[in-house]
């Protein structure tokens, strides 16, 4: 008797749902904040102290929900929500250099558990690598070399600097597969967020949830994401096992 595929009835489900007859990884498109770097709790501090003296009602929690946004998009549904308005472009700009300065005040964020794991696999099984963050701060941006050596290349990285719309849209992931030149079926988004996870499903690519911090299990799933892992260590383990399943497993 032959034994059963891991992960087969997950990725037979992404097939069918979009269309695909297989995914054959040939690059892998990596958010950043919650995935690369445990950096979500410092990031919701500082938007929760920001927002909340610009006079918002809000939760430091509900700032892991729009993980993937840019923050000037942040900052419009805030403000909608707050004023019925949107930002102006000087708010916009204040607001989130001010927000920037209460990250940087906070203690230096440490690489993710399982980052560095996952990043060597990709490595030698030769799958491009693609940083795509909603961020554009450069604070964390610019370890991303000295932190992960010799895994992205500087020319393999989106940022919000590059897209027009950020996540849930797919632009950043669309951009990411033309810089490394594959489609959406050789491509696997690896995210920790729901619209990241959106924005990974919406573009084509088999799309990886990762649970690094309070979202569970199921919004991740609701958002798109092919299957979803408890943590970057779990994930990491498990990553080989994974590829080698979406180069053997297709549709019939």
């Amino acid at each position: 008797m032959t034994a059963p595929i891991p992960f087969s009835s997950e990725i037979l489900r992404f097939l069918q749902r979009h269309h695909y007859e297989r995914v054959i990884p040939r690059a892998a498109l990596i958010d950043m904040d919650g995935t690369l770097y445990d950096s979500m709790k410092n990031h919701t501090a500082a938007w929760h102290r920001m927002m909340t003296e610009a006079g918002v009602n809000c939760t430091r929690d509900e700032f892991y929900l729009y993980e993937g946004m840019t923050g000037a998009s942040t900052i419009n549904r805030l403000f909608l929500r707050a004023f019925g308005r949107e930002a102006d472009s000087e708010e916009k700009q204040r607001l989130y250099h001010l927000k920037t300065e209460y990250f940087k005040e906070l203690p230096k964020v440490a690489p993710m558990p399982g980052a560095h794991e996952m990043l060597e696999i990709l490595k030698e099984t030769g799958i491009k690598r693609v940083l795509v963050t909603g961020s554009g701060q450069a604070s964390v941006i610019d370890r991303i070399s000295t932190d992960f050596p010799g895994m992205f290349d500087h020319d393999k990285r989106v940022t919000s600097n590059d897209v027009t719309h950020g996540k849930p849209h797919p632009e950043p992931f669309i951009r990411a597969m033309q810089l490394a030149r594959v489609s959406p079926s050789q491509s696997i988004v690896i995210e920790n967020a729901p619209l990241g996870v959106e924005a990974g499903d919406r573009s084509g690519a088999f799309t990886i949830g990762v649970t690094t911090g309070p979202i569970p299990k199921e919004t991740m799933e609701e958002a798109g994401a092919a299957i979803v892992f408890g943590s970057m260590p779990e994930f990491a383990r498990l990553l080989p096992t994974l590829l080698l399943s979406l180069l053997t497993v297709t549709r019939s």
